[in-house]
């Protein structure tokens, strides 16, 4: 899936994670899709808790070993 900015967050622990993607995604227009690399294994539940606490969508979560990717789109 196509995307429109790539936040890399690999190496950062929560709450790190989430602060760095809540800010970029503030930088981005309404329907814009930030991908995330991730390798905190919490990351699994903290974006599908922030996709749905601040209305912005998750559309898509993936595990490749220790890597977690994340396609959130701006509300």
């Amino acid at each position: 899936m196509p995307f429109d900015r790539e936040l890399d967050v690999r190496g950062l622990r929560c709450p790190l994670p989430i602060l760095r993607a809540k800010k970029a995604l503030a930088d981005m227009s309404s329907g814009q899709v930030l991908h995330i690399l991730a390798t905190d294994p919490a990351s699994l539940q903290d974006f599908t808790a922030f996709a749905r606490q601040t209305g912005n969508t998750l559309l898509e979560n993936r595990q490749d070993g220790d890597l977690f990717e994340f396609l959130v789109q701006r509300k």
